[in-house]
């Protein structure tokens, strides 16, 4: 039986990336900085309109593994795909990297494979516009017990909760990890997704040992703009609580402890999978027994390499990053 040190639950996703200017953005009627969720006939209209694309598996907690994986942690990931061209590539993909794809790709007819377009401006801000495809109707039958049960670190992902069927593979999977002895978390997704299951969110925090959100998200789960406010109240119902606020200092609060972990600020090519690698280096830090500054540093570090090129998983070797810091 694999014993897994980190297993990720969440949508499937080819990120297919372009770059573009904003009368491009505007031309397209694509709102800028913001996740657009779109249809089978625009996304197909898009995809046509898109130059020099570059394809890769993506997904917010997929991305996350990925980067936990090339730091060399044993990984897994639950997800769907369909049979096709793009589901094919995907799960090949995540093998390449080291992580197992637990699923096989679904024959029966069902949906495409889903599918995020990226356009990066100059400025290195990403306007995305996502396919959902297959991804959405995760259930709980595609959670091999075997596979969550044996996680030592289980990270989940909030976009799952918009279908009742998605929050029910989310919540046998979080039971069956920490059945196992293992730790269950999440990641807030977006404040959109917040507002949308503020009261199973704040139910389910109370369930869990760590989660992460950004600024914006904590505000919204607890209907305040007191960000300090809001991580108290949150300190209060679940375990750790990690705040990244968008380039300025990262926030861990854990019990009656706080540790503040500052950002050295650099000039992003693309901020596409910033979070995602944060999370990566953050749950490397907690998998490997470092201290709560320690991990939120190798956190700000991993997301500080992938803002530095495009694509939302890690180029450089991470992990020799954190040994030029001395963090390892």
């Amino acid at each position: 039986m694999t014993k897994y040190q980190a297993v990720g639950i969440g949508n499937a996703v080819v990120d297919v990336i372009s770059q573009c200017d904003d009368a491009f953005l505007a031309r397209m009627a694509i709102d800028k900085g913001v996740m657009q969720l779109i249809e089978t006939e625009r996304a197909e209209f898009l995809y046509e309109n898109m130059t020099d694309r570059r394809q890769m598996p993506g997904g917010s907690v997929a991305n996350t593994i990925a980067g936990l994986g090339a730091l060399g942690l044993s990984t897994g990931f639950i997800g769907r795909v369909s049979d096709d061209d793009l589901g094919r590539y995907y799960a090949a993909a995540m093998a390449e990297v080291g992580t197992d794809f637990v699923n096989p790709p679904r024959g029966d007819g069902a949906l495409p494979t889903s599918r995020s377009m990226i356009f990066v401006s100059p400025d290195g801000e990403r306007s995305m516009n996502t396919y959902l495809g297959i991804s959405t109707e995760l259930d709980d039958a595609d959670v091999p017990e075997a596979v969550a049960g044996q996680a030592e670190l289980l990270f989940l992902e909030g976009y799952l909760f918009d279908k009742p069927k998605g929050k029910a593979a989310f919540q046998a999977a979080a039971r069956a990890a920490r059945a196992g002895g293992g730790k269950a978390g999440i990641t807030l997704s977006d404040p959109f997704c917040v507002n949308r299951h503020r009261d199973d969110f704040r139910g389910l925090l109370r369930e869990l040992d760590y989660v992460i959100g950004n600024e914006h998200e904590w505000c919204a789960l607890y209907e305040t703009e007191d960000l300090g406010s809001a991580l108290e109240q949150a300190a209060s119902e679940s375990g750790l609580i990690v705040c990244t606020r968008s380039g300025h200092d990262v926030v861990l609060v854990q019990g009656d402890e706080t540790v503040t972990v500052p950002v050295h600020r650099v000039t992003p090519v693309d901020t596409t999978g910033a979070g995602d690698q944060f999370a990566a280096g953050l749950l490397y830090g907690l998998a490997t027994g470092q201290p709560l500054a320690v991990a939120g540093r190798m956190g700000c570090i991993a997301a500080a390499e992938v803002i530095g090129h495009y694509g939302a998983r890690p180029e450089a070797d991470v992990k020799a990053l954190f040994a030029a810091e001395g963090l390892i």
